[in-house]
């Protein structure tokens, strides 16, 4: 449950700072200009990059995760970080989350914890660490 929360966290963490990264670089068009001044503008913002090393770390925990435990309950299990984002997106990016937006939210989270009183592995593969 460790990894799936540190999964969590670093896609939420993530998430967050592109959104924050792009906003600062404005519209991207899809047209070869477009995409290039794009490509360019995210190469020399902090704040993506720092937002790509979030990600990498969500990547490395879901691996992780699921190299412990079966697919079918950590990937439920990390739909938590849906409501983590929607949380995060209406207090740090100021966000307007209408009604029933939050009702999506909530059986989210309602599918979560009954995922979560599961058992993670069902399958035996867990195997100990060297």
């Amino acid at each position: 449950m460790l990894m799936v929360l540190l999964m969590v966290l670093c896609a939420s963490t993530g998430d967050l700072l592109l959104k924050r990264g792009m906003s600062q670089m404005g519209a991207v068009y899809i047209t070869l200009p477009g995409l290039w001044h794009a490509f360019l503008s995210t190469l020399q913002n902090p704040i993506i990059w720092l937002g790509i090393l979030f990600l990498i770390g969500y990547t490395v925990s879901y691996m992780t995760a699921v190299s412990w435990a079966d697919y079918s309950y950590v990937m439920p299990a990390g739909a938590f970080g849906y409501a983590l984002q929607t949380i995060l997106a209406v207090l740090i990016l100021r966000e307007v989350v209408v009604a029933k937006r939050w009702v999506g939210v909530a059986l989210i989270v309602l599918g979560v914890l009954l995922v979560g009183q599961t058992k993670p592995s069902t399958t035996g593969a867990v195997q100990a660490a060297p």
